[in-house]
């Protein structure tokens, strides 16, 4: 596994060996013993999968402290961007984005710490989205922020016409006012 340090501390992308022959391939998608001594000792207790069509948007979600959730996300089948936001209030990076093209061909994974929001576009006809958590599900704790923000202004690649969201994602407020509940706390060695 190779990791790819981003311009955001704490947020690492993971590139994996692929071995592959006119049979097919295998990788290694996550070790804990790896994990823990590569990027930092982290308890994931739930692994989710979705599945989407072309212009889904599901995002940008977070859950508060004490619920936060640190997640390692990959795409299974199809092509998504996966998009995060830096929230962590004295981050030096705090507001900032990244994104990255996930697909069921690059394989790449990205681990998001405690302390960000999270969303991704459905690129392909359809996607298989899956990612581990290390906090369980709070619907007292959710919260998120509009995927439309102009403070932010993120290209989704997808046109306005194409975006499919949740009632739940068309309510969200803006990052403008969105106050903080976190600090740079990041679980990571790097």
């Amino acid at each position: 596994m190779k990791l790819i340090d981003t311009h955001i501390k704490g947020l690492v992308v993971l590139e994996p060996n692929i071995h592959g022959d006119d049979r097919g391939y295998f990788f290694e998608p996550f070790n804990q013993k790896w994990f823990n001594e590569n990027i930092g000792v982290i308890d994931f207790v739930q692994d989710n999968e979705s599945q989407s069509n072309r212009g889904v948007l599901r995002g940008l979600h977070f859950q508060k402290p004490p619920m936060a959730q640190a997640k390692l996300v990959r795409v299974i089948k199809g092509e998504v961007l996966d998009v995060v936001i830096d929230l962590r209030k004295d981050s030096p990076t705090y507001g900032e984005q990244f994104s990255i093209i996930l697909n069921e061909s690059n394989k790449k994974q990205l681990f998001v710490p405690r302390g960000f929001a999270h969303g991704f576009s459905v690129l392909s006809d359809t996607a298989i989205f899956a990612y581990k958590v290390d906090n369980d599900y709070s619907p007292d704790n959710e919260d998120g922020i509009q995927w439309n923000d102009s403070t932010l202004n993120i290209d989704w690649k997808l046109t306005e016409d194409e975006v499919q969201l949740s009632e739940n994602d068309k309510d969200q407020g803006s990052f403008e006012d969105f106050v903080s509940p976190f600090i740079n706390e990041h679980i990571s060695n790097r």
